[in-house]
């Protein structure tokens, strides 16, 4: 009896673990989105976060905490770029699908470490398809919403507004996320 008592105990201690790690990786998503450039899609840290996220906690926990970050600022809590929030941030045509996008994006370096490990290539490589991704959904969701809200625009005009002066600033990002979490994952049980 007594030691079962302990195992569901550590269980029990595990879960709460993860929730701090989780809540703890949402509010620091969430201070990454506050530090912005303005632009038509804000230069933000945001996609730092989610990189580091998943690379510290691993796919589950790292996706469960980029889904709360999602739905803190979906029930109106400043923590998107602008210290905005509500589903008015979610469904403009500005950063909405992008911030989606995070939610695929961990998804799919979730999906990527399930199948290929966590070695310091897969881990890149998984960074780097979760960026595609991210891109992928949120210039999707901005022609959609642009053209429905404007009129039609061009992908080569999207890209040029939402992806391609993003490159290089989130290759640094992702260099700098693969680098912090080799160093900082043996911390987190």
């Amino acid at each position: 009896m007594t030691s079962m008592t302990t195992t569901e105990n550590k269980q029990t201690s595990l879960r709460t673990i993860d929730m701090v790690y989780i809540a703890f990786f949402a509010a620091l998503m969430a201070i990454c989105s506050w530090i912005s450039i303005p632009a038509t899609v804000p230069f933000t840290m945001q996609t730092f976060g989610v990189f580091i996220a998943v690379g510290i906690l691993g796919g589950k926990r790292g996706t469960l905490a980029v889904l709360v970050y999602i739905l803190l600022g979906a029930i109106g809590l400043p923590v998107f770029a602008g210290f905005s929030g509500g589903l008015g941030s979610l469904l403009g045509s500005t950063a909405g699908g992008y911030i989606i996008g995070f939610f695929f994006s961990a998804l799919s370096m979730w999906l990527i470490e399930k199948t290929l490990g966590k070695s310091a290539p897969v881990q890149i490589f998984s960074m780097i398809v979760g960026l595609i991704v991210c891109y992928a959904f949120g210039t999707v969701w901005f022609m959609v919403v642009y053209t429905s809200q404007t009129g039609a625009v061009g992908l080569l005009t999207v890209l040029g507004w939402c992806v391609f002066p993003f490159i290089i600033p989130d290759l640094l990002k992702i260099a700098l996320a693969f680098v912090l979490s080799n160093r900082l994952r043996r911390f987190v049980q």
